[in-house]
């Protein structure tokens, strides 16, 4: 691990003098490699799929797993789509001239090495390694062992592509030994690893949390709510519905929780209970008078991130009692109103404490990608440094440049 980590920092350095046009095209090359070598990525990825299967998880656990044609595509697209933004290293954020004539800039830098510890989603192996490249970072990998077989082919693709633009392969490394007991010692590689995104469950939260001594910063659970508020448009509040829970529910800007207020509440249940057919769902006494499948919810329901089709729902009296409810199970990551009441929607904004808030849209626009920040590293739900959808220039850091002629301190 120590080895893997020092070659990665030595990437760093030599990718930190690299040109924004030796950085692209290592982008651009890795995409075509990812592309060129389609069917053994898919061969390595039917071996952890099939593995998976046999431990018999979720659908939802295989559907983050699976890979096919379309999604390396995807993949492939999303690095090229990098290599066109705009390069953060470099960008001057601001300065100033001091009455002494001493010229300061604050400027924008790589950390050096980034460190990413992730499950079963081998499309995040080239996301993550596409923006860390473009902010001139190296990326130290540590994929689960369900998804091993697929990031050691991804790896090898994306390895040989930025060979080819004349970048060292270890600007991106991927640790293969995946026994618990690596993730302990990942965690603590201070001497390597410069900043740590851990994308996991709450297990993994709480290793980190616990055992870290690299910076880091947390890629929360998504325990998010849609709230429709009494004056919502009810055919806008069913779209949004429908797309925030059943688009895509294995991912973590996918609806957990629905909060209906009562005015609306029949009428929009009763539509929900069609309209959400294949959704399992559990609710309040109130949920339950107006859809008679739904089973009952529970405390542990309503802080559950299920990542699945399944739905904790809650009727309420009030924009008040909708916010406390949020306040109280929110984990803090994307949170949606429904609304024509401006006033509501205001106080929903400024009172709901979320790294994202959502009037009349669904959950699911929360991704780096549809904000226009390129494939995103992941979703930050603490407040210091990086906050939300993380791209490229929350992957950098900053640096005085101070420039005199000749000035000393008296």
């Amino acid at each position: 691990m120590n080895e893997l980590g020092q070659r990665a920092k030595q990437a760093a350095y030599i990718l930190a003098g690299s040109s924004r046009a030796t950085k692209d095209d290592a982008l651009c090359r890795a995409g075509a490699a990812l592309v060129e070598h389609t069917e053994t990525i898919l061969l390595a990825n039917e071996v952890d799929v099939a593995t998976a299967r046999a431990s018999l998880v979720s659908e939802s656990v295989i559907d983050r797993l699976r890979l096919d044609d379309s999604r390396i595509e995807s993949m492939a697209k999303g690095l090229r789509d990098v290599a066109a933004l705009d390069d953060p290293v470099g960008e001057v954020v601001d300065g100033s001239v001091r009455p002494n004539g001493l010229r300061i800039r604050r400027v924008r830098v790589p950390f050096g090495v980034v460190g990413i510890i992730y499950e079963n989603r081998p499309n995040v192996t080239s996301d993550a390694m596409g923006l860390c490249l473009k902010s001139g970072n190296a990326v130290m990998l540590r994929g689960s062992a369900g998804a091993l077989e697929s990031n050691r082919a991804i790896v090898k693709a994306l390895r040989e592509g930025v060979v080819s633009a004349g970048l060292p392969e270890d600007v991106v490394v991927l640790v293969e030994d995946v026994r618990h007991e690596t993730v302990d010692e990942f965690v603590r590689l201070r001497e390597s690893i410069d900043l740590l995104i851990p994308r996991g469950g709450p297990s993994l939260i709480a290793m980190v949390l616990d055992r870290a001594i690299v910076p880091y910063i947390i890629d929360g659970d998504g325990n998010c709510h849609v709230y429709v508020d009494a004056s919502a448009d009810l055919d806008m509040a069913e779209r949004i519905i429908i797309n925030a829970k059943m688009q895509r529910p294995s991912v973590c800007n996918a609806m957990e929780s629905l909060l209906v207020h009562r005015d609306i509440a029949e009428v929009l249940l009763k539509r929900l209970d069609r309209s959400l057919d294949g959704v399992e769902l559990v609710g309040d006494a109130r949920t339950r008078i107006a859809i008679a499948r739904a089973g009952t919810a529970t405390e542990e329901d309503y802080a559950t991130e299920f990542l699945d089709l399944r739905l904790a729902i809650g009727v309420v009296d009030s924009i008040d009692e909708a916010i406390r409810h949020i306040r109280r199970y929110s984990s803090g990551h994307s949170e949606a109103i429904v609304t024509n009441d401006y006033a509501n929607a205001s106080r929903f904004v400024n009172e709901v404490d979320a790294a994202a808030v959502l009037v009349n849209a669904s959950t699911r626009f929360v991704d780096g990608g549809e904000l226009g920040l390129g494939a995103e590293i992941g979703i930050s739900t603490q407040k210091l440094h990086a906050r939300g959808p993380m791209g490229l220039r929350e992957l950098t850091s900053l640096k005085y440049v101070i420039e005199g002629d000749g000035q000393v301190r008296s």
